[in-house]
């Protein structure tokens, strides 16, 4: 991954290696596979958000409360927007989104769980393709460019015979069947995602932006709460197109995206090449990594239609018995092991070591005495 900012964090980084290096050293022998380094942290902390990265939160869970029983860690999947909304009013000690906060919203915001005048930190610690999926019968995989995508949702395109969808898939049987997308129904990071990569790619067709709550548009979708309503209701339908984290795609028809010339199918492979390419944000905080993703890239092997969720915590608590706990579990989620764990769990994209190094010295800018 290009990453910009390193001489910002530089210094800590240094730190972090250390510090981990003493964990490494302190771990109890014959330690079983899947947990985390054996401690004393004791209590509880609940965070809530995103519901991609749900199956991957409960890995990374399992791994830090196996070695730990007298912790208690709890993540309610309510969605990126309602775990942000939690994490500003200090309901949840840490959230789950699918985008970083908008600087503005850092600005504005007064973070209720964390000590006033600190910073807050980002960690992209869950990276995956989001799914174009679909259910039509004898129809297992389409190939389709972005403004194909985006005129079936912006209610352009509504039959699976139409020309735009047949000229790209001429070995494909297409009923004379309507096309019935399926939305989100919440405000929710994974819609964020996909409109936004809809406005970057396909201007000219998907002109309402990057948006976390469904436009309207010149179709009435049917729409569903959270990632497994949607799946559910795609299943559940004839004709039914929609878009959800790839770890939840199924047995489900599923959309190859035009890049430059080709077109890429999912996987975890060609998330990481498209997050490869993309940059941090500049003017924010050391610990705050919010990556600008590279929507237009012609990258070979890039899939750009990606989601990239993260971690959010204080640098300082009001509740300082928090601190540890949080900062235990963020370590875990980005290690090595965590994140395999992650992939093998949900479909994920380990998070590269140069990003790690990064999210590694955001986390000791958390503050646990």
């Amino acid at each position: 991954m290009k990453i910009s900012r390193i001489a910002q964090v530089g210094a800590i980084a240094a730190i972090a290696a250390l510090a981990l290096a003493g964990c490494a050293s302190n771990e109890t022998p014959g330690e079983p596979s899947g947990s985390a380094p054996v401690s004393d942290l004791k209590g509880a902390i609940a965070g809530g958000g995103a519901s991609s990265q749900e199956v991957a939160v409960q890995t990374w869970t399992a791994g830090v409360q196996g070695a730990n029983p007298d912790v208690d860690i709890t993540y309610d999947p309510s969605g990126s927007g309602a775990g942000r909304d939690s994490f500003i009013a200090g309901a949840v000690q840490f959230a789950g989104s699918d985008r970083a906060f908008k600087a503005e919203e850092i600005t504005d915001s007064t973070f209720a769980g964390c000590v006033e005048d600190t910073d807050i930190v980002e960690l992209p610690l869950y990276i995956s393709p989001i799914a174009v999926i679909f259910n039509v019968e004898g129809v297992e995989s389409l190939d389709l460019d972005a403004a194909t995508i985006a005129g079936i949702f912006a209610g352009q395109i509504t039959n699976w015979n139409d020309a735009a969808i047949a000229d790209q898939n001429p070995d494909a049987t297409l009923p004379d069947l309507a096309i019935t997308p399926v939305v989100r129904s919440d405000k929710s990071g994974t819609t964020g995602n996909f409109t936004d990569y809809l406005a970057a790619t396909a201007e000219s067709v998907w002109t309402f932006g990057s948006v976390e709550e469904w436009p309207a548009t010149s179709v009435t979708p049917e729409s569903a709460q959270g990632t497994s309503g949607v799946v559910a209701a795609v299943e559940g339908g004839s004709g039914t197109i929609g878009y959800a984290d790839a770890s939840r795609a199924g047995d489900l028809g599923t959309v190859a995206i035009k890049v430059g010339d080709e077109y890429i199918a999912y996987s975890p492979e060609a998330a990481a090449k498209a997050a490869d390419v993309s940059t941090l944000e500049e003017g924010r905080g050391a610990g705050d990594l919010a990556i600008k993703i590279d929507r237009t890239t012609t990258e070979a092997g890039a899939y750009p239609l990606i989601l990239i969720s993260y971690s959010i915590a204080c640098e300082q608590y009001q509740d300082a018995a928090a601190a540890p706990i949080v900062k235990a579990y963020l370590s875990y989620a980005a290690s090595v092991q965590g994140q395999d764990e992650a992939a093998a769990a949900a479909g994920s994209a380990p998070i590269s070591d140069e990003l790690r190094d990064q999210v590694n010295a955001a986390i000791e800018l958390i503050v646990t005495d």
